[in-house]
């Protein structure tokens, strides 16, 4: 399983049960809020709020939300000021975390991050301790069922896309940051289904993590997308399927 899916794909096999619509709500508007105010409510003009408005629409979410978020990132409406934090550090066995933070208290946002990796046994670190681990990357999955790989692999490379890797039962689409946008289009306009399309960071190497490890491994991971302040988590951790399968 690729570095970047791996905790989507855990995600997925627990089940839709642990989906709390309301959080992902919340963590999209923090989104469209901050890129309106960074980059500007023009969506044609403004890539991250195009890509933080269709990954609201993917979820959704009602168009009335989506324009309150980009009128309170603008300034057209009052709204709260969030400020952007990445924390960095290593969960139990080892594995590289990153998490990245959108918060109105970043003194609260620091406790609360700090007492989940203590509470499963991993340690916050210092900024830069595992960054150099992850390439950030835009990323495309489409399944298998949906295209032929030499099909997918003219289309997304003639577009400027890095690489086509298999993974299972789908495809990844590799393009550098700059590329994502061209590929989408590329992919869109010969009507190649895609999901899980994002900029993210993706692991250069896995780190294994086994048994009760890799148990409190799940259990941290979760309690981060839990917490109100926090917006993405990634990990390098490689977990099995039998410990996935048993929690």
């Amino acid at each position: 399983m690729s570095g970047h899916s791996k905790w989507s794909t855990i995600k997925h096999k627990k089940g839709a049960a642990d989906v709390k619509r309301g959080k992902i709500f919340t963590k999209l508007i923090k989104e469209i809020t901050v890129a309106a105010r960074m980059g500007g409510g023009d969506q044609t003009a403004n890539p991250r709020l195009r890509m933080a408005v269709t990954a609201a629409k993917t979820e959704n979410m009602p168009k009335n939300n989506i324009e309150r978020a980009i009128k309170k990132g603008t300034g057209e409406l009052e709204g709260v000021q969030y400020e952007e934090i990445v924390y960095e550090g290593y969960g139990p066995g080892g594995a590289a975390v990153i998490v990245e933070a959108m918060t109105d208290n970043k003194n609260r946002a620091v406790a609360d991050i700090r007492h989940i990796f203590s509470k499963a046994n991993g340690n916050l670190g210092a900024n830069g301790c595992v960054a150099w681990m992850f390439d950030k990357k835009g990323i495309f999955i489409v399944d298998k069922k949906d295209i032929d790989e030499d099909k997918l692999m003219e289309i997304a490379i003639e577009a400027g896309a890095e690489d086509v890797k298999e993974d299972g039962a789908s495809f990844e689409v590799i393009t550098e940051p700059s590329d994502f946008e061209p590929v989408k289009t590329a992919l869109e306009a010969a009507s190649v289904p895609f999901h899980d399309a994002e900029v993210t960071l993706i692991p250069q190497n896995m780190a294994k993590v086994e048994g009760k490890d890799a148990e409190q491994m799940i259990k941290m991971m979760d309690m981060l997308d839990d917490c109100d302040d926090v917006q993405k988590v990634y990990t390098n951790a490689d977990i099995p399927e039998d410990v996935i399968s048993s929690m």
